[in-house]
């Protein structure tokens, strides 16, 4: 399988309001950047959007590193909280329903194309490709 290493990062102008996303993606020597944004969204989903167009970007099953300075994402599948979603029919332990799902529906069949490793990254710090992330994030913000 081919290793490719993902950044991802996600922004909100008020939570719920404008927000953007974006990934850096490596794969070898290629380098590839992408961005999006919505007019009326909130942070977790333009989290969860960095991380779904990312994947949905190979072409063919990968092993995928992916960063993110999301404890929403890395939490859910380092501490498994989906397999409890699932088997409680979409409801939290709070018996409320699982926000987003529709996102994660989808990441979740990305995630069973591809072997993708989270991993937490400290967000606002000095890890470079996480900076560019946010960057890029920001600037998808629509105006």
């Amino acid at each position: 399988m081919k290793e490719v290493i993902i950044y991802t990062d996600g922004a909100c102008s008020h939570n719920p309001g404008p927000g953007g996303w974006a990934a850096v993606l490596l794969y070898g020597q290629h380098r590839r950047e992408i961005s999006g944004g919505e007019r009326e969204t909130t942070n977790n989903r333009m989290e969860l959007m960095a991380v779904i167009e990312s994947l949905k970007l190979l072409k063919e099953p990968c092993r995928v590193k992916l960063h993110s300075d999301s404890a929403y994402i890395v939490n859910c599948f380092q501490q498994k909280w989906y397999v409890k979603w699932i088997k409680n029919g979409w409801m939290t332990a709070g018996k409320k329903p699982v926000e987003n799902k529709d996102l994660w529906q989808e990441l979740l069949a990305l995630c069973e194309e591809h072997e993708v490793e989270f991993i937490k990254v400290k967000g606002h710090s000095d890890v470079e490709l996480n900076n560019r992330c946010d960057e890029l994030a920001r600037a998808a913000v629509p105006r």
